[in-house]
This record gives structure tokens, sequence and C-alpha cells, in this order.
């Protein structure tokens, strides 16, 4: 029986790079984006074509309640258990913190930390026994974030979950980790002025930005790893060592 990987925000950035992996070592995917079709469609005819793999894409937004329903009835209508469940996607609000909007601070909280708890409630049962339950955190839920205060403190959350999850998560056999990665050479990174760049790669010891393909690496090694359990797994190149 083939493995099945379900990995939110799989079409883009690090969720594309930790789809492709997977991909690789032999995973069907059901990959959710938010609204570009055009490019979900693009990379999973590419996967598809490169690997052989089956590659289902189903359009969720991570700041709406319907799309838990949305990805649960697609679930259960195409009869699919899963080996693997990635919650990748994520959101985030950079307005100062004097004229942070309270519906503006809410959203990023159900995005980041609602959405996933509550389709985890209501997937749990389609997971094989065995299987592995991954989060995307971040260094910024460890480090101040002096950009986003809804990210960062969201993101803290996400890292509380992890650990608090392996105790209910135990009882159905699954695994529960999150990886926390610093700054990764994604577009969103590659865009930012030349400066600001060099001004972060000055802070980190290996002096460069993560490649999406060493961070994908991490989550294969979670997925494999059975003795992992619990774990925030630190990606950030040695952040802020000096």
């Amino acid at each position: 029986m083939n493995k099945v990987a379900l990995i939110t925000g799989g079409t883009k950035g690090i969720g594309k790079a930790v789809a492709e992996c997977l991909a690789q070592a032999g995973y069907d995917l059901i990959l959710t984006y938010s609204s570009d079709t055009r490019t979900a469609e693009t990379v999973a005819a590419d996967f598809h074509r490169r690997y052989g793999k089956q590659i289902r894409l189903l359009q969720a937004d991570i700041t709406q309640a319907s799309s838990i329903d949305r990805i649960a009835q697609f679930l259960s209508e195409q009869n699919i258990r899963l080996n693997t469940l990635i919650f990748n996607a994520g959101i985030t609000c950079r307005d100062a913190f004097e004229n942070i909007a309270f519906a503006d601070w809410e959203r990023v909280f159900f995005a980041n930390v609602h959405f996933p708890v509550f389709l985890l409630q209501r997937i749990i049962g389609r997971i094989q026994a065995g299987g592995s339950v991954i989060f995307t955190g971040s260094l910024m839920g460890i480090e101040p974030h002096s950009v986003s205060l809804s990210y960062g403190v969201t993101k803290s959350a996400v890292h509380a979950l992890v650990k608090n999850l392996v105790k209910f998560l135990e009882p159905y056999q699954l695994r529960v980790n999150a990886v926390a990665p610093g700054f990764v050479d994604t577009e969103w990174q590659k865009n930012k002025p030349a400066e600001i760049r060099r001004n972060i790669e000055n802070k980190i010891a290996v002096k460069r930005f993560c490649d999406p393909d060493e961070l994908a690496s991490v989550y294969k090694m979670l997925i494999e790893n059975n003795y992992f359990n619990g774990e925030i797994v630190v990606v950030s190149g040695g952040y802020a060592y000096k």
C-alpha cells in the first residue's frame, strides 16, 4: 500500500520543498493551497511527471473554518488514510504593535493555532497507527520577533501545542514533532533587499540562509525516525551566535 502524506501549504516555499522530498521518497501527496490554482497545478504536474506519484490538490484557506470541513470531507469521500500529516501553512500580520486590530490578531491565531488543532481533531481517525504529525514552528517562536508580534506568539503556541499533544496522541500510536526553521531561502526571503539579507547572514554562524532542500530533509528524518516525539527541532544555522 502506498504511503500518503497531507501537507497544508504544500505548493510553495517550505511546503513545496517538503512535498518534493517526500515524493522522491515514494509518498503519494495531498497538497492544500490557499488561492493560487495555477501554481498549484503546475507543481502537481511537475511532481507527478518526475516522480510518478499521485498528487492530489485541495484548495483550503486556513483562515476559514469551512476549510476544516472541506479537507475532512475530501478524505472521507476518497477513503484516504494518511501516514503523515504536516501542518505547514501559516500567516502573519506585520502591523505595528500600536496599530494591531483585534480581527487581524484573531485571524493569525485561527490560522496558525486553531485551524490545525481542530483539523487534527476531525481527521485523527484517518491517520494510520505508527504515523507522524509534524508542525512547522519557527525560530521566531523562540527568539523575540521584532516585526510580527502575532506570528512570534502563535509560533510559540505551536511549540507548546506539540509538547502537549504527545499525551493526547499516544493512544492513537502517533508521534508529533515540530520543525522550527530560521531563515530559509524561499521566494519570500529572496525578495528581501540585499542589505537586509546581509544583516541577517551576519547573525548566522554558517553565514547563509538555509536551502529549502536542507530543511525538507529534517521533516523526512522526523517521519522516519520513530524515536522523535514531542521535539522542537530548530534549524537556524547558528542564528544570533554572537
